[in-house]
Order: C-alpha cells, then structure tokens, then sequence
C-alpha cells in the first residue's frame, strides 16, 4: 500500500481529489484501508475502482476480465467458475465503464501528435437485429483512440467518432484515411476547425485547419469479393499526402491498419465473432466490452511492429512498447490489474451557476465637495 499515490475521494474534503498532499496515509494494513488527515475520513483502497464492494477477490476478478477481453464468451466463464452470468456481466459493465473513464482521462486530453489517422466502422450483431461500431486509431502509434456505438449507420454516428479523435489531438492532423463513406468528409470538415476571435460581438468565424489532408480508399465488391480499389484525394495535394505518408510508414492511401485493428477487436470481444452465438444484448453491453478491450489493447497488450532494439548486451534483443508506450503516456506495460486498479482524480468542483436578477449595486458615497 503506497499512500503516496492515494487522493481522498471525499466531495467534501478539501482536498478531495489532489495526489501528493502529504494528507493520506494507512488506516489498515489488513482491510487495507487508508486514513485523510484534513478529512479525519477512512476509505478501501479499493474505492474508485471495479473492485469496490465486491465480495469476490480482486485477483479472481481480474482473471475473469482478463479472459472477457481475450475473447472468452461469458457463458464459458459462467461453466468453468460457477458464477452467475448477471454477476459476471455486471463486472464487464463496471470494468467498461472504468475502462472509459481511463481514456477520457488519459488519452482524450488534447495532448497527443496524431500524424496519421484512419477510421472505420463494423456491423455487430445483437440481440433482435445488429448495431454499427467506428472506432479510429492513430497510425504512428497504433493508439486506438475510441469508438462509437449506434444503431445507424449515419453521419451522427461518425461525427460522434471524430469529436473523440478531435479531444485526442493537440495539433491538426494530418492525414486522415477513411472509406468511401461520405459522412467522413463531412464530419472531419466541420470538427475540425478552429474559432477565429476578432473582439467583435457575434459568433465567431470558424477556419479549417491548416494542414488537414483527407484521402478516401473506395472498394467495389462483387460476390463479396474486391474486384476494384480507387484512390482519392478529397483534401490535400498529391505530393503532401506521399510526405504524410512516408512519415508514417507507408507509401499509398489504405486502410489496412484500422481494418487490422478491426480483426483485433474481432477476436477479442466474444460479441465481435462472425456467426458466433455469443452475441450482445444492448448497446451498453458492447460499449463496455469495447473500452475493456480498447483500453487492454492500449496500455496492456505489446505490439510488434512497435519493438525498438535494445542495447547491446542487456539480454532480449528487442525491447516491447506498447501503443501507449509509443505515444508517450506511459513508459511501462500495464498489467491488467494496473489499469483496474488505477484511479482517476476527480476534477475540482465548479462554483454553482447564480440563477435569478444579479444583485443590485450598493449606493456610492458622494464625493466630499472640493475646498
């Protein structure tokens, strides 16, 4: 028990939320609870967690949630452990909703060099009928950075998914890659463009981002094979996109790395599995598995093509990242009992919005009259 990392989650304390005050430390070594000194409060070391409350223990948990995101159905797990399927699936849905939180927290704060995007979406089958997923990654990275559930295919469910790219990005982007689908033209347009402030009243004029390029790679099937692909340009010129291109590794417009993402994803959520009988039963049920997942993937699960040599006489010839590593946010692989376990400060309260007529002035005392 580390009290050095620990914040109290109080709402009333004031210091509630802030890491490194010096106000934390061990209640309980056995209960494993801790103590704040500006509060005079105990909390588990479990709170803000999935784990808080449970009755089963944190590393039988974690196994389960492990073999959830590693493609295992929840019937299997019910077979082989004895529980409940409500219990388990209520642990998908509070690890998911962790999971998102995570990501909000870490990788939706605007900070991060994206370079070269693709996007995508995959049809999902669910109980009485099927749903649409888009998730995006960043190229460079191979960071996954979110997806969108939605019952329709339609340009709210991809202005939703690049709303989630545009919180990631502290710069422009600078290719985006999609398919022929419309909708991603339109939407990269409009989200990406900044508000220009002159200091006159009204609402300001909104400017596309310099430097925002923009290819579409449209497939033609014919009995559910490709037959055709033709490469567009939508924004840009030829020589930029060979240089943003270059940059990232590749030397033609594609989509290969988010459809490969895809495959992933397709073999790691049980709800993912073509003509499978593990299927999803709401919305919510496969927005959780998708963060468990996406959030495994990112800061958990060591990606190959992103192994850089290690030095000289240090053992393994090769060092894994992984796509978290490589973007910077952290420098080690989580384990998955790290990621549950990792608690996001809560941030500061906002002062109450004043409802009704501002109060009025109070009266000035007259000037003294002048000698």
């Amino acid at each position: 028990m580390d009290p050095r990392r620990q914040f109290c989650p109080n709402p009333a304390c004031p210091a509630h939320g802030q890491v490194g005050r010096g106000n934390i430390s061990v209640h309980s070594q056995k209960r494993r609870r801790y103590r704040c000194a500006r509060c005079r409060r105990t909390f588990a070391a479990t709170a803000g967690t999935p784990f808080f409350r449970l009755r089963t223990g944190v590393e039988l948990v974690t196994l389960v949630l492990t073999l959830l995101c590693h493609g295992c159905p929840l019937q299997a797990i019910v077979v082989a452990f004895g529980f409940d399927e409500r219990t388990v699936a209520a642990w998908q849905a509070r690890a998911g909703a962790h999971c998102q939180a995570v990501h909000a927290h870490l990788v939706q704060q605007g900070e991060l060099d994206l370079g070269h995007v693709q996007a995508d979406e995959l049809w999902v089958k669910v109980v009485g009928g099927r749903v649409w997923q888009a998730m995006a990654m960043a190229v460079p990275s191979r960071l996954w950075l979110g997806g969108v559930v939605s019952a329709h295919r339609d340009g709210a469910l991809i202005t939703r998914l690049v709303q989630a790219v545009r919180a990631c990005a502290r710069a422009p982007v600078g290719l985006v890659c999609v398919d022929g689908l419309a909708s991603y033209v339109t939407a990269f347009t409009r989200v990406f463009r900044t508000p220009v402030r002159t200091g006159r009243p009204g609402r300001p004029r909104l400017v596309l981002d310099v430097g925002l390029l923009i290819g579409q790679v449209v497939k033609r099937y014919a009995q559910r094979r490709v037959v055709d692909v033709t490469h567009r340009i939508v924004r840009g010129t030829p020589e930029a996109i060979a240089a943003a291109l270059a940059a990232s590794g590749s030397s033609v417009l594609n989509t290969a790395y988010i459809e490969r993402l895809n495959a992933t994803f397709r073999g790691a959520l049980a709800a993912l599995v073509r003509r499978g009988r593990a299927i999803a039963r709401t919305e919510a049920t496969l927005t959780a598995g998708m963060f468990l997942v996406g959030c495994a993937y990112n800061f958990c699960w060591d990606h190959a093509s992103l192994r850089l040599p290690a030095p000289a006489g240090t053992g393994p010839a090769w060092r894994p990242r992984t796509p978290a590593m490589a973007a910077g946010l952290t420098d080690h692989r989580w384990s998955m009992h790290e990621l549950l376990s990792h608690r996001i400060p809560a941030a500061p309260a906002a002062a109450p919005r004043r409802r009704g007529r501002p109060p009025s002035q109070p009266a000035r005392a007259p000037l003294p009259l002048a000698a």
